[in-house]
């Protein structure tokens, strides 16, 4: 079902920007099973998937804080977010796929365009850069976005801007012709703080968090995308 707010003018839209996790691919498992193995690494009890999933969004240190706890010591922190990354370096793609009816959505999308309006699309992940563009390319995905930034990109990660801007110029875009589509409340403060319009997906990884904010419109399956933005 896809519920409007705000309506997007998906005829003057010239940049899409979409998050990695919860978005275009499902990560859970792989993110929770490297999570698991840092926990088990360290001697603490395991947790369930879909409580970690709830504690994706922020990048990979947030995580590992979340995942322990929130303790204090930062030195144990950052050993534990090393073991985590080095695992899921190794893992990532053990389980990770992409989501029925994304492609399918993107095709459509990119082949409504009938070059008066040319459209790019590009991923604003806050993983790291390197395993986002690793995920993008080895699930196929890589020939529909003309950049992949990760959240080691930038000086900062969404819900700043920083990274929004930055395609936007690349793009040769205004904020007006530009949508951020994403599954949590991250991407679509983000859009906000970008003067952007957004999607929030629900079929995400957090779409709990979507209560917490008001995108312009609010979708339920992938391929509802090609409904919204297809000119």
């Amino acid at each position: 079902m896809i519920r409007t707010n705000r309506p997007i003018p998906a005829a003057q839209i010239k940049l899409q920007i979409f998050d990695l996790d919860g978005t275009l691919v499902d990560s859970r498992t792989d993110l929770a099973n490297s999570i698991n193995a840092m926990l088990r690494n360290f001697g603490k009890a395991e947790l369930p998937c879909e409580v970690i999933a709830s504690y994706i969004g922020d990048g990979a240190p947030m995580l590992v804080r979340r995942s322990l706890g929130d303790p204090d010591d930062e030195a144990f922190l950052q050993q534990a977010l090393l073991f985590f990354l080095d695992y899921y370096r190794e893992h990532k793609l053990d389980f990770t796929y992409v989501y029925e009816g994304i492609k399918e959505s993107l095709d459509a999308i990119r082949n409504s365009r009938n070059g008066a309006n040319p459209l790019k699309m590009a991923v604003l992940s806050n993983k790291g850069v390197v395993p986002s563009r690793a995920i993008v390319d080895a699930l196929g995905l890589g020939d529909y976005f003309f950049q992949v930034y990760g959240g080691n990109s930038f000086h900062t990660k969404k819900p700043d801007p920083a990274g929004v801007q930055a395609l936007l110029s690349e793009a040769g875009a205004r904020p007006e012709e530009t949508v951020i589509i994403g599954d949590s409340d991250i991407d679509i403060v983000t859009g906000s703080n970008s003067g952007i319009y957004s999607i929030g997906v629900t079929y995400g990884l957090a779409p709990h968090t979507l209560h917490e904010v008001t995108p312009d419109v609010v979708i339920d399956h992938p391929r509802e995308l090609a409904d919204v933005l297809e000119v």
